[in-house]
């Protein structure tokens, strides 16, 4: 997740989005959807696709 976190700070937001989904989707599957880990997951998804213009992308996880 830190990883994840520094390559979006770099701009590297293809990367920081691929490696994002890949530890929401565990999450969801080990943990919960609804567990706060999974959320902010999402919620760190949701910022990575607004960096990258990708609205609709980012208001569908924001409305999960």
């Amino acid at each position: 997740m830190f990883f994840a976190h520094v390559l979006n700070q770099n701009g590297n937001w293809d990367e920081a989005e691929k490696l994002e989904v890949e530890i929401m989707e565990k999450r969801q599957q080990l943990l919960d959807p609804d567990h706060l880990h999974t959320l902010t997951s999402m919620g760190n998804l949701a910022s990575t696709y607004r960096n990258q213009g990708k609205w609709t992308e980012a208001e569908k996880l924001e409305v999960e």
